[in-house]
């Protein structure tokens, strides 16, 4: 499929130009990738005006991710809103490979015209989500979805750069988890806008009750952010089986939303986050030379004086970048 032919199926909403340009983007081929960038540029000059709300949810394993997306896309599609989900599964650190298996477990979602579900292997890229989301979440807002759910692997210690890629991040978390308020950890939760108790329904629903009150205190004793109103965040009780409390919390996320637009906090936090994408990006793209020839070779070379003792960690590093990316010298660097 041509560029400007796929550029234009994904302006009138085709879901089949939508997944080719999601693979696209996704492609690690460099023909891919000139290709890719056309893309996303060509949607911008557009000026489509269109967007969505982006919901970036992580949670716990077994917590119920994908039943509570099945769950909530499905009443909001009722709605008459468009929902796309982006689910990202970890990739096997041996083989490379994933399983990919979001879209199966939620059938009922993924056969509504409404909905849209791409899962999407994380490769190497740490944070939780595949190093491409962000460009798939532009090509889901040019689609014109309503609604943008971002799933990610699971809570660890990285996970919070979905926080980088959503307008509100929820966290979802399961009743009777424990120690309930070292189930994660701090940092995810000073990041959490709304922080859902799932399965709050037959034995466990007063648990889930006492869950939530517990989070809801801890939540007071965090530092005040700019970017929420009287009352955020917040904690609360839902179920995605008996699909009980879904409607109180799709309220309370627009009442965030809505919030944060008026006050101008919505257009800051995506400016902030177009840098911050655009910083990874140089990042990413200063890593990819390690992997290519010429400084492939004189890497491993390097590597195998240091192995040996001939060099310093330092010193080998310090004539790599001096060398390969016309770094300086540092005064005083030199080998054993």
């Amino acid at each position: 499929m041509e560029i400007d032919a796929m550029q234009a199926g994904i302006l009138r909403g085709e879901r089949r130009a939508l997944a080719r340009a999601i693979t696209l983007v996704e492609s690690g081929r460099a023909d891919h990738r000139g290709d890719a960038i056309a893309l996303l540029q060509g949607l911008k000059d557009a000026d489509h005006g269109r967007e969505a709300l982006r919901i970036g949810l992580s949670g716990t394993p077994g917590v119920g991710k994908s039943t509570f997306i099945e769950a909530f896309g499905m009443m909001l599609t009722g709605r008459g809103l468009k929902v796309a989900v982006l689910a990202v599964d970890p990739s096997s650190a041996r083989s490379g490979g994933s399983i990919l298996g979001d879209k199966t477990r939620m059938e009922r979602l993924a056969r509504d015209p409404r909905a849209f579900i791409r899962p999407s292997p994380s490769q190497s890229h740490l944070g939780g989500v595949a190093r491409r989301t962000r460009e798939a979440i532009e090509l889901c807002e040019a689609a014109d979805f309503d609604v943008i759910l971002i799933e990610t692997v699971g809570v660890g210690q990285s996970e919070t750069v979905v926080a980088e890629l959503s307008d509100l991040f929820v966290l979802l978390l399961a009743p009777a988890g424990g120690d309930e308020l070292q189930g994660v950890k701090r940092g995810i939760m000073e990041m959490a806008d709304i922080i859902l108790i799932n399965k709050a329904d037959g034995d466990l629903k007063a648990t889930a009750t006492r869950t939530c009150a517990d989070y809801a205190g801890a939540l007071r004793l965090l530092r005040k952010r700019p970017q929420d109103p009287e009352g955020f965040p917040k904690a609360l009780t839902v179920s995605a089986i008996e699909e009980a409390g879904l409607a109180q919390a799709w309220d309370e996320m627009q009442a965030l939303a809505e919030w944060r637009r008026e006050t101008g906090h919505w257009a800051a936090r995506r400016a902030h986050q177009a840098r911050y994408w655009f910083e990874a990006e140089v990042r990413e793209a200063l890593l990819s030379t390690l992997k290519r020839e010429p400084v492939k070779g004189a890497m491993a070379r390097l590597a195998g004086a240091v192995e040996a003792g001939d060099l310093t960690a330092a010193a080998a590093a310090e004539e790599l970048l001096t060398t390969y990316l016309q770094r300086p010298p540092q005064s005083g660097t030199g080998g054993t």
